[in-house]
């Protein structure tokens, strides 16, 4: 498993692996994560992201023995004919999938570990136009979501999934899960479902933050509506001179129900689900 530091000591180096044997590896591995694809000759004909890598693998060659104009014109050659644009200086580890491809932007200083998947319309930007690391840093194993966009040299640590269409801006840390704009962390990697020690696509699996927090305000402006509904109506009683209604939360664990019924049944309701 790659991590930032090691990806950082492999960008100067040389492969860790035959350009041939990476390239095998990429094809192989679209087996592994889309189940749409059925053969061999089909994956090396029809899928976009897996051309647009074979030729990041020739143009960073070029890129890293000097031959900028090459390296760059092969990049330009594998955007126009893929839609995807990755810069011949960024830094791919093995087996990347890139599914579907359409839109994917990755820049010149960005580092991509091993096995890590990519959906449609992700962008890994930078952020200054200062010189130097301003590109992201995905490490090993992690899953990044349609539409997602990470930006400036942020490390999205092994293991980590970003929710489509989120914006992270933050160093998201290992197994975790985040989505939103901008991306927080939403889940423990303990509680998401495991498959056997494959790669979990199932990255529509991420909770609604935003949801849960409008439930649980409306639950306790219910609350609050029915218990100043009580206090109202049992001054108005005081004034009128009558009895003072029971107490409530006496009351609500009672079996009178002609003043659940009659005077607050909201907030009996409130009181006996804080019970629960």
């Amino acid at each position: 498993m790659l991590t930032a530091q090691s990806l950082k000591h492999t960008a100067g180096g040389k492969p860790n692996t035959r350009i041939l044997t990476q390239l095998r590896e990429d094809i192989g591995c679209v087996k592994a994560r889309d189940p749409a694809a059925r053969h061999t000759l089909e994956i090396i004909l029809t899928y976009p992201g897996v051309h647009a890598l074979v030729l990041h693998r020739f143009a960073n060659q070029l890129w890293r023995k000097g031959l900028r104009f090459p390296a760059r014109l092969l990049s330009w050659f594998g955007r126009f004919t893929t839609n995807v644009d990755i810069h011949p200086g960024a830094t791919i580890g093995r087996r990347l999938f890139i599914d579907h491809g359409a839109g994917v932007v990755i820049g010149e200083t960005a580092e991509i570990g091993d096995d890590v998947t990519l959906y449609h319309g992700v962008t890994l930007g930078g952020t200054s136009w200062s010189p130097g690391k301003r590109h992201p840093t995905v490490e090993s194993d992690a899953l990044i979501g349609a539409g997602a966009k990470i930006l400036g040299p942020i490390v999205v640590c092994a293991g980590a999934r970003v929710g489509a269409n989120s914006v992270v801006v933050e160093d998201v840390p290992p197994g975790m899960t985040v989505v939103g704009i901008p991306g927080r962390i939403v889940r423990d990697p303990h509680k998401r479902r495991r498959l056997d020690g494959r790669i979990d696509l199932e990255h529509h699996l991420i909770p609604d933050p935003v949801g849960e927090a409008l439930t649980r305000m409306l639950d306790r402006i219910e609350f609050l509506e029915a218990r100043v509904a009580h206090l109202q109506g049992r001054g108005n009683r005081h004034a009128s001179g009558m009895p003072a209604a029971p107490d409530a939360e006496t009351q609500c664990g009672t079996g009178n129900l002609e003043w659940k019924t009659q005077s607050a049944p909201a907030f009996c309701a409130a009181m006996e689900a804080l019970r629960s």
